[in-house]
């Protein structure tokens, strides 16, 4: 679910240009998981292999990131590990949403309704052991770092963008700020392009948020972004406190009341300091590796091309387009500008 914060921080949208030779730590999960949902059939059915297994995550994963690196950006994909105790309600609130909307799409199948197959196919869409398992060998065959997150993802690469070995982190999620990342860069790894309800297409950049010019626009400082997170609701404390949106939780913090002042008089059905300790202290670890390598094209073959018949023809286009670019000179990956 991640905290909703879309119409209280500010945004910079930026040009390609300006994350050229830019080091980005990606949610791995947040990425491969919008490529199972949206890479299907018009009837909802996810891309498969001629053996039945599911092949989007592959190819969103293949086609985005390869697009990145001809882009001249060198991302790093941050794996999520155990996750803490406290996320179980969201896990549990998630599943329930499935199993709605695995009923629903029974029907629709069943009433021949393509357009409501497609939209209910998208909500019971889930990430296996496999397609994880498949996305980290994809990714190192591509040369590109898999770090392994001792728990939330985000808060390992946030970790990684404030010891500078990235330049921020790439999440359409707003959590990694409550994890104290300096910038976090949305719509990465999305269509450029997106559909407009009434017809015709809009192009879709990149948006930088910096954590110090958020907190200068609301007048606030971490902690209290932190706190109005949990107001409104986090991966902890799915919903918040009931009644309580983004700008009257921003209200209730502008107050500068104690923090323990304001939830005693919300009462809400969590304990927030647990919330807010779990923020401060989630896991992270310095054994990750930053290393940049050359593209291990008969690797990518095997697992594409042999393992789930993607075309050849496509691959190796693909992989002679990076080849050509990186030919043409790059500067050092780790040159953040």
């Amino acid at each position: 679910m991640g905290v909703k914060l879309t119409e209280l921080v500010p945004k910079e949208e930026l040009s390609w240009e300006k994350l050229n030779n830019k080091v980005l730590a990606l949610d791995a999960s947040n990425v491969i998981y919008q490529f199972v949902s949206s890479i299907r059939q018009p009837d909802g059915t996810p891309l498969k292999d001629k053996h039945g297994n599911i092949t989007s995550h592959l190819v969103g994963l293949f086609s985005r990131t390869t697009n990145l690196l001809t882009k001249g950006l060198k991302p790093a994909f941050v794996f999520d590990g155990k996750p803490p105790k406290l996320k179980q309600k969201e896990i549990e609130r998630r599943k329930a949403i499935k199993s709605q909307a695995k009923e629903k799409y029974k029907q629709a199948k069943e009433d021949e309704d393509e357009a409501s197959m497609l939209k209910y196919s998208r909500q019971v869409s889930k990430l296996t052991p496999d397609m994880i398992k498949e996305a980290k060998e994809l990714v190192k065959a591509l040369g590109l770092p898999v770090i392994q997150a001792p728990s939330e993802a985000e808060a390992q690469a946030a970790y990684i963008c404030r010891k500078k070995n990235a330049w921020a982190v790439a999440s359409q999620d707003y959590d990694c700020l409550l994890f104290k990342a300096p910038r976090l860069i949305q719509n990465l790894t999305l269509a450029e392009k997106r559909k407009l309800p009434g017809g015709g297409y809009v192009k879709v950049y990149p948006q930088l948020l910096e954590l110090s010019k958020v907190l200068e626009s609301l007048e606030i400082d971490h902690d209290q972004l932190l706190v109005l997170g949990i107001l409104v609701g986090t991966d902890f404390n799915p919903g918040g406190i009931k009644g309580i949106g983004p700008k009257k939780a921003l209200k209730l913090i502008q107050e500068e009341k104690p923090f323990e002042m304001i939830f005693e008089e919300l009462k809400p059905d969590f304990d927030w300091k647990e919330i807010f300790d779990l923020f401060k202290n989630m896991p992270v670890t310095d054994d990750y590796s930053m290393e940049f390598n050359d593209i291990d094209e008969e690797k990518v073959k095997e697992i594409l091309v042999e393992k789930h018949d993607f075309s050849v023809e496509r691959v190796e286009n693909t992989l002679n387009k990076i080849n050509e670019d990186k030919s043409k000179g790059q500067t050092s990956l780790l040159s953040f500008g």
